[in-house]
C-alpha cells in the first residue's frame, strides 16, 4: 500500500501538480480536479465533488532540492470537498405512491364502467334488480372465500367485535346497493348517476342535522350548484321515472350512513380495504337474500331467467356473471384506493369516475340527451368538485 502511494506521488510530482517551495513547507493543500468521486445521477445521490491531498510530508532532513540520494517516508491525506448530499429516498418513494395510486384510480374507473354498461343490460333483459344485487354480492363473496383457501390473499383475522361493528356498516350497504340497482333498472345510467352526484348534499344535511356537525360557509355554498343541477337534470329528464329518481336518492342516503357507520365503528380494526369490502360483501350477502326471495321470489326469476335467455340467447348468462364480477372488483379497488389516500381525493376521484360512467353510458346506449339536461349534470359534478375543495 506505501509503495502505491509513494508511485502515485512521484507522478504527480512529475506533473508538476505537487512541487513544494521550499524545504521548510511541510503541509500544503493542492486540489486535484481529475481526481473526484462520481456519484452516478442515475443513483439519485449527488453530484461530482473534488478531492484534495495534503502536501507530502518530509521526515527525512536535507533540502528537498538536494541531489543526494535519500528515502524519503510521505505520509498522504484525502478528504472530500463537501459533505455528500443524503440519499434522496423520498422523492423516488412519492413519485411511486403517486404511480400507485394512478393505477388504483384508472383501474378503478375502468372496472366502474364496465360494470354499469353489463349492470343495465341485465337489467333491461332480466328487470329483477333484488336478484341481480344478491348475485353480485355472491359472487364477490365466493372469489374472496376462494382467494383465502387457496391463499391468493390472506385471510383476515376478525372477531366477534369486528363483525359487530361490521353490521350497521352491512345495512347501509346493502340498502343503497339494492336502490342504486332499482334506479338503474328504471332509468338511464346517466340519470342514476347524475342524482347520485348530489351524496355531498346528503353528506353535509345528514351530518348537520343529525350528528350536530358544523361546516365552513362555502361548504354549505357549495351544495347550492349540486341541488340545483340535479333538479335541472331531473326535471328536464325525457325518461324520467320517479322509481328510478327515488332509488338513487335512497341510495344517496344509504351510503352517507355506510361512510358514518364505517368511521365510527371501524376505527382500530386491522383490517386492510380488499378484506375489508370482502367481509362487508358476505355480511350484506346474509341480510339481502330473505329478502329478495320474499320480495321476488324463485318463481318470478325462473319465468324471467327463460325469457331472457329466449330473446338473448347464451350470450345473458355471460352478461350476469360479467355485471358480478365488475361489480365486486370496482369495489374492491375502491376501498383499497382509499386505504392509500385521504378521503378528500378518494371523493374527487369518485366524482370523476360518475363522469366516465356518465359520458360512456350515453355513448353505448344512445341516450337522448337534452341540453338542459347535460347542463344540469355539468353543475351538479361541477358544484361536487367544488364541494370536495371546500371541505379540504
Amino acid at each position: 500500500m506505501a509503495s502505491a502511494v509513494n508511485q502515485s506521488l512521484a507522478s504527480f510530482a512529475s506533473s508538476g501538480l505537487f512541487v513544494p517551495k521550499s524545504p521548510s513547507s511541510r503541509t500544503r493543500f493542492i486540489s486535484l480536479p481529475s481526481l473526484s468521486l462520481s456519484k452516478t445521477p442515475k443513483s439519485g445521490l449527488s453530484v461530482r465533488r473534488p478531492l484534495y491531498l495534503t502536501q507530502a510530508t518530509d521526515f527525512s532532513s536535507g533540502s528537498v532540492e538536494s541531489s543526494e540520494p535519500r528515502r524519503a517516508e510521505f505520509q498522504c491525506e484525502a478528504y472530500e470537498a463537501d459533505r455528500a448530499e443524503p440519499v434522496n429516498i423520498s422523492q423516488r418513494s412519492e413519485a411511486a405512491q403517486k404511480l400507485k395510486i394512478g393505477i388504483y384510480f384508472a383501474t378503478w374507473w375502468a372496472l366502474n364502467v364496465v360494470f354499469n354498461i353489463y349492470n343495465k343490460k341485465v337489467l333491461n333483459a332480466f328487470p329483477y334488480p333484488w336478484l341481480t344485487s344478491t348475485l353480485s354480492l355472491a359472487t364477490g363473496s365466493l372469489m374472496m372465500l376462494i382467494s383465502w383457501a387457496t391463499r391468493i390473499a390472506e385471510a383476515p383475522k376478525t372477531d366477534l367485535e369486528f363483525w359487530k361493528a361490521l353490521a350497521p356498516v352491512a345495512v347501509a350497504h346493502t340498502i343503497g346497493h339494492v336502490a342504486a340497482t332499482v334506479s338503474m333498472s328504471k332509468v338511464a345510467v346517466s340519470f342514476t348517476h347524475i342524482i347520485k352526484s348530489g351524496e355531498p348534499a346528503f353528506s353535509v344535511l345528514v351530518s348537520r342535522f343529525l350528528l350536530g356537525e358544523t361546516f365552513p360557509v362555502p361548504v354549505y355554498l357549495s351544495l347550492l350548484p349540486i341541488i340545483g343541477g340535479c333538479a335541472l337534470a331531473a326535471v328536464t329528464e325525457l325518461n324520467f321515472n320517479m322509481t328510478g329518481f327515488m332509488g338513487a336518492m335512497i341510495s344517496n342516503l344509504a351510503f352517507v350512513f355506510r361512510n358514518i357507520f364505517s368511521k365510527r365503528g371501524m376505527k382500530g380494526k386491522a383490517v386492510g380495504g380488499m378484506n375489508y369490502y370482502a367481509c362487508l360483501s358476505m355480511l350484506s350477502l346474509v341480510i339481502l337474500t330473505p329478502f329478495a326471495v320474499a320480495v321476488e321470489g324463485p318463481q318470478m326469476w325462473a319465468a324471467g331467467w327463460q325469457k331472457a335467455l329466449s330473446q338473448i340467447g347464451p350470450n345473458f348468462v355471460w352478461w350476469v356473471a360479467a355485471q358480478s364480477v365488475f361489480y365486486h372488483l370496482y369495489n374492491q379497488v375502491s376501498y383499497m384506493s382509499l386505504d392509500e389516500i385521504s378521503p378528500l381525493t378518494f371523493s374527487i376521484g369518485n366524482t370523476m369516475k360518475r363522469i366516465s360512467v356518465i359520458v360512456s353510458s350515453i355513448i353505448i346506449f344512445h341516450t337522448p340527451v337534452q341540453p338542459v339536461n347535460a347542463l344540469g349534470a355539468a353543475i351538479a359534478i361541477f358544484g361536487t368538485f367544488l364541494y370536495s375543495q371546500a371541505k379540504q
